[in-house]
Parts: structure tokens; C-alpha cells; sequence
């Protein structure tokens, strides 16, 4: 747990109302961003292929998801020469390290329900 002087030293701090990580925050915490960096990779993906891979997502919410990802510098979006017209998406450096704590959170999430925490 960061204390106080700890988090003082960082140059952003997620609790403070004007941070601009709040919003980052917001956005990788929400339903849909959470999802879809739980599903991202550093290997370029397809939108089909992401859409696939979360279940319940609509065409319209992820692409506004990767738009908002994108903007947040967590992935990436870049047209192959070899496929114009077929954008892929994939992790940035910051984006692996925000999806990595969001797998784990999955995973924990999950090993809870296992445990009975959801009954």
C-alpha cells in the first residue's frame, strides 16, 4: 500500500479529483475497457478477432473502447501494408503492465467465485 508521502513523490496520483490518471483510471476500470485490456496482447489483433473474444460487446462499444484506449496510450492502432483497409490493435509497453494487473484481477475474481464468494 503507497502512503502518503509516497504517493507525493509520484507525478500523477489517481485520487485526486484534477489528476488526468483518474480518467485513465475510469476508462481501464470501467466494464468494457477492463474486458477488452483483459483480452489485448502485444500481438496485433484484429477488431473481429477482439469483438470474439468478449462476449456481449457491441461493434459500436468497442470500437469506442480502442478509440478511448488509444487516446490513453495503452494501445496501439496501425494498418498493416499488407492488409490496408484492416487496422489491428495491440498493447503498448504502459497498456501490457495495465493488463497485466487486469488479468490478475480476473483471475482473482474468478478464483473468488470458485471459492464461494459469489453464492
Amino acid at each position: 500500500m503507497i502512503g502518503v508521502s509516497e504517493s507525493a513523490a509520484l507525478p500523477y496520483d489517481v485520487f485526486a479529483k484534477a489528476c488526468p490518471s483518474r480518467s485513465v483510471f475510469e476508462h481501464v476500470t470501467g466494464k468494457w475497457g477492463a474486458l477488452v485490456l483483459g483480452r489485448l496482447t502485444r500481438t496485433p489483433q484484429r477488431f473481429g478477432q477482439i469483438r470474439a473474444q468478449v462476449d456481449g460487446i457491441s461493434d459500436r462499444l468497442l470500437t469506442q473502447t480502442l478509440r478511448t484506449l488509444c487516446d490513453d496510450h495503452l494501445v496501439v492502432r496501425s494498418v498493416p501494408a499488407d492488409s490496408p483497409g484492416h487496422p489491428v490493435y495491440q498493447l503498448t509497453e504502459a497498456g501490457d503492465d495495465v493488463a497485466f494487473a487486469v488479468r490478475s484481477l480476473i483471475t482473482s475474481v474468478e478464483n473468488a467465485m470458485t471459492r464461494g464468494a459469489g453464492a
